[in-house]
């Protein structure tokens, strides 16, 4: 049965990290996963958090009203808006009062904000809607011998009190995900350890440190490479890794790739529809498909 949801695309993966995007829209559809675009959508408000919780909240429970207008459940790729909408789902129905509040907001565009809908991220839906077996059946090119590590990053873990994707403290999804794949999952240390990318913004050096040490210890551990499931952890593991590296006066050479990259090659997709130019990092030291 084909699940259908609202794409909820956030800032950062239409502005900036494309391949997230591309890789997919590429995989998805054959897993029968259904993507609407849905005119509307706006920041999850999350970056102004520490500025103003009410436009937070607000900017979340808009979104969400706008799927429920459509009566579609949301897929949010990015964990940063995962956790903004998940929280904002939270906040209202447990304070009714806010709830009015913010319908009352909502009522100037004809939106009003009533029934909790379903939140999914990318790794709770390929791991608990698709699930392993449909991925197993779709895997045409299994990633055999590829040692890998899996970044969860923090906003898809916790506040576990809420409701999140994995586990806070024992994640597993990504790693049940890659051995569907083929691929083998290296258990490390620092698995749980920040990106750094909330720090960014006003402490660039302590963010590029946690960068360059999470990247220096897959590295010195002789594992091949990182996979990712939030555009800012991508940012500062990819995009950001050569001036991580520098911060932590290493020459950091570590492929990093999205999750849906590495799916999208084990089904068979070309490295260039999955967006694998677009990565910054060697990923063609892992000589998968047509990557080069």
């Amino acid at each position: 049965m084909k699940k259908k949801y609202a794409l909820f695309p956030g800032c950062l993966m239409p502005t900036e990290q494309y391949a997230y995007e591309l890789s997919i829209r590429e995989t998805l559809p054959l897993l029968d996963v259904e993507l609407v675009d849905v005119e509307g959508f706006s920041c999850c408000g999350e970056p102004m958090k520490s500025v103003n919780q009410l436009l937070t909240v607000y900017l979340s429970a808009r979104n969400l009203a706008i799927a429920e207008k459509h009566q579609l459940d949301v897929f949010s790729p990015c964990a940063m808006c995962h956790l903004a909408l998940t929280e904002c789902q939270h906040i209202l129905e447990e304070n009714p009062a806010m709830k009015e509040r913010i319908n009352g907001m909502l009522a100037a565009e004809g939106l009003n904000y009533t029934v909790k809908r379903q939140v999914v991220h990318t790794v709770d839906l390929l791991y608990d809607q698709v699930g392993i077996e449909k991925i197993k059946e779709h895997v045409k090119k299994p990633l055999n011998g590829l040692k890998i590590a899996a970044h969860y990053g923090c906003h898809i873990l916790r506040p576990s009190e809420i409701g999140r994707p994995d586990d806070s403290e024992n994640p597993q999804k990504i790693e049940a995900i890659l051995k569907a794949l083929g691929a083998e999952p290296v258990d490390y240390p620092q698995k749980l350890d920040c990106c750094g990318a909330p720090l960014l913004a006003n402490l660039p050096e302590s963010a590029l440190t946690k960068t360059g040490q999470k990247l220096q210890a897959i590295q010195e551990q002789g594992i091949q490479g990182m996979v990712d499931v939030c555009p800012w952890c991508h940012k500062m593991f990819d995009s950001r890794q050569t001036k991580a590296g520098e911060t932590v006066a290493a020459k950091l050479d570590v492929p990093v790739l999205y999750l849906t990259q590495l799916l999208g090659l084990a089904m068979g997709i070309s490295g260039e529809k999955l967006g694998l130019e677009l990565n910054l990092s060697p990923v063609e030291k892992l000589q998968l498909g047509d990557v080069k």
